[in-house]
């Protein structure tokens, strides 16, 4: 419209139809990508269709799914939206934290891109066998290993000082509390002072010497962090590096930065576009999930089981 807010019409009839809506997150629209979703998922609703199935390959806001200070959980927040504005079932894939799942008051079936990121490391990387897997930080442990067991390859752990979370930055918490005169009587019990959070230099835990390192995790968003692992891995002797990750954000600068780091090859599928960043990095390499959400929507249209999408994925995927 006019005014730049989101009009939709509906050009048939839905009225007691199965209705699936296809919406990603792209980074640089994320916003009005949500609206989009939530207005269409409405219009359906008040159109009396019978299931409103919202295919969301990325998750957007999954990343807030945990308490910030004085923040809050906006991904409690958007669940509460999406569930509200009439969508029965959400298909997606690799959710940053898996307890997103349980925000929602409706079924949500989160797909695993592993099998296909593991197939392209077999199939495309020469000389696999000579791999290590590599964890970027200890949070994303759980990955490497689950994907160095299945390549029978070791795993190497990066640990140390690395940019500051948004978290953990200072917010004013911290100040001593105002000093004032009570009339209450003072025991002598104080609040024990918390000692500040270091972090050891970065450093390796694991050989990389004469490997190839290929660095696991569910996003790529800013890439600062990869590109400083990987100048340490190039340190330690790692003569090729890949990084794979599911969700390709690749914000601000990213495609730059990877262009002039150590890192030979960014691996992610095509949960959010990312077309104009390949044209700017010839580093990049996509690879296609698409047939996994069309086989999720046929079964759950056709009331078959979805276990069978999952037979290859761990816990730890």
């Amino acid at each position: 419209m006019a005014n730049r807010e989101t009009s939709v019409e509906i050009m048939e009839s839905v009225r007691e139809k199965s209705v699936y809506l296809i919406q990603t997150a792209n980074p640089k629209d994320v916003n009005n990508n949500i609206m989009e979703l939530l207005i269409m998922a409405y219009a359906c609703k008040t159109s009396s269709a019978r299931n409103i199935v919202g295919v969301i390959p990325y998750l957007p806001y999954c990343k807030q799914s945990k308490m910030r200070k004085r923040g809050c959980i906006v991904s409690k927040l958007l669940a509460k939206m999406m569930y509200k504005a009439g969508l029965t079932h959400i298909i997606t894939m690799d959710l940053h934290q898996k307890e997103i799942q349980g925000f929602f008051e409706c079924p949500v079936d989160n797909l695993r891109a592993s099998p296909f990121l593991l197939q392209y490391i077999q199939e495309s990387i020469p000389d696999y066998r000579n791999a290590v897997i590599v964890a970027r930080d200890p949070g994303s442990a759980k990955k490497a290993t689950s994907y160095a067991e299945r390549l029978r390859l070791g795993i190497a752990v990066i640990h140390g000082e690395q940019k500051t979370n948004e978290d953990e930055q200072a917010d004013g918490r911290n100040s001593p509390p105002l000093v004032e005169h009570s009339r209450i009587m003072d025991v002598g019990v104080g609040v024990p002072a918390l000692a500040a959070k270091e972090k050891p230099p970065i450093n390796v835990v694991g050989d990389v010497g004469g490997r190839i390192a290929i660095m696991v995790d569910d996003m790529i968003d800013d890439v600062a962090s990869f590109v400083a692992a990987a100048e340490v891995l190039k340190d330690r002797g790692a003569y090729k590096i890949y990084v794979m990750a599911t969700h390709g954000l690749l914000s601000s600068d990213a495609p730059r930065l990877i262009d002039d780091s150590p890192i030979d090859e960014v691996v992610v599928t095509n949960t959010v576009p990312h077309e104009i960043q390949k044209m700017q990095c010839h580093k990049i390499k996509t690879v296609d999930i698409s047939i996994l959400l069309a086989e999720s929507i046929r079964r759950i249209h056709n009331n078959e089981s979805m276990s069978y999408l999952f037979r290859n994925v761990t816990l730890e995927d």
